[in-house]
């Protein structure tokens, strides 16, 4: 660091500030610093950067803005895993650090660290970057993420089955009768590529193959889950049963379903996903996949305080479980 002062003609503590993205120091600054920095290959000294940490009892948890997927702080899902967090940490000592950041700019969260208002980080999602995901665990970021298991991946990510869940929903829904099942969701992003595949498995483990016009491709927005069902609807494609990749979304549907005069469980049958707190108090309760929430916030803590420690960590998969009410019901022949 004292080379870049010197090579750029400013202070160390003028380079620490701008290589931790101050906006105290200007543009034209940081980018000769940064500039410098990539020429001299510079990196942080992570063992001296723990040892100034080591007293730091806070932990980030943040949660990327996606403009594509559009999910709101407010999500239940996402309120649900913060109170997780929140309990998981104070029960260790540490005090929790809520933040949003972009997540097209994922260095804002490693930002929380290199400039010590952090000892790590917890990401809630992958989103669709993985590829930043990795280059932040490169450069030793303790980090730790909400998310699915990836090929070729360098950081820690704790998530529940979300193939098995995929898996259990459509198992669910094809035992009941159900023969043309609708998936709700977008498979480019990894958590529901993988409840897609369970979806697909279920399907050929009865012989069967989902028709393609099924697949309403939106984000986790209860908007785009009613405008879907009524594209769907439209479309003149016919369907019987429904699987959102979550339970907003499935909550939705069934709204768009009502407006339709095709109400569930009678007309449509209605699989969610998470098993958020207002699930079983839906009109009908709702039929979902229960994710772990209690347990991963417990294992995303404990697993980034290894990482803080200098352990390689794996990823961790959790069980999911099929949790049956009634918004979707035998039907008295297969479609």
């Amino acid at each position: 660091m004292a080379d870049i002062a010197r090579l750029a003609g400013v202070s160390v503590a003028t380079v620490s500030r701008a290589l931790n993205g101050s906006t105290l120091i200007s543009k034209e600054t940081r980018e000769r610093i940064d500039e410098l920095a990539r020429s001299l290959n510079y990196s942080i000294d992570v063992n001296a950067q723990k040892f100034r940490l080591k007293q730091n009892r806070t932990v980030a948890v943040v949660i990327p803005y996606d403009r594509e997927s559009r999910q709101h702080i407010s999500d239940p899902f996402f309120l649900a895993m913060v109170g997780s967090l929140a309990d998981a940490l104070t029960d260790r000592g540490f005090d929790m650090l809520l933040s949003r950041v972009d997540a097209e700019n994922l260095d804002s969260a490693a930002r929380l660290h290199s400039s010590g208002v952090a000892s790590g980080v917890i990401l809630i999602g992958q989103w669709r970057h993985h590829d930043q995901l990795n280059a932040l665990a490169s450069r030793k970021l303790p980090i730790v993420v909400w998310g699915t298991e990836m090929q070729q991946q360098l950081y820690c990510s704790v998530g529940g089955d979300n193939i098995e869940g995929g898996r259990l929903a459509t198992q669910h829904l094809l035992e009941l009768g159900h023969r043309r099942i609708a998936f709700i969701g977008d498979p480019q992003l990894p958590e529901v590529t993988h409840r897609h595949r369970g979806y697909v498995d279920a399907h050929a483990a009865f012989g069967l193959q989902p028709d393609p016009k099924l697949l309403v491709a939106v984000p986790f927005d209860a908007d785009e889950a009613r405008n879907g069902i009524h594209r769907l609807h439209r479309s003149g494609a016919q369907f019987d049963a429904v699987f959102a990749c979550s339970d907003v979304m499935a909550s939705a549907a069934m709204q768009a379903l009502h407006q339709l005069h095709l109400p569930a469980p009678e007309a449509i049958g209605v699989v969610g996903y998470d098993d958020i707190e207002w699930a079983s108090h839906s009109n009908p309760p709702l039929t979902t996949v229960r994710q772990p929430i209690r347990e991963a916030g417990i294992q995303l803590v404990e697993s980034l305080l290894r990482v803080i420690d200098g352990e390689s960590v794996r990823p961790i998969t959790l069980p999911v479980q099929l949790i049956v009410r009634s918004s979707a019901q035998r039907r008295t022949a297969p479609a």
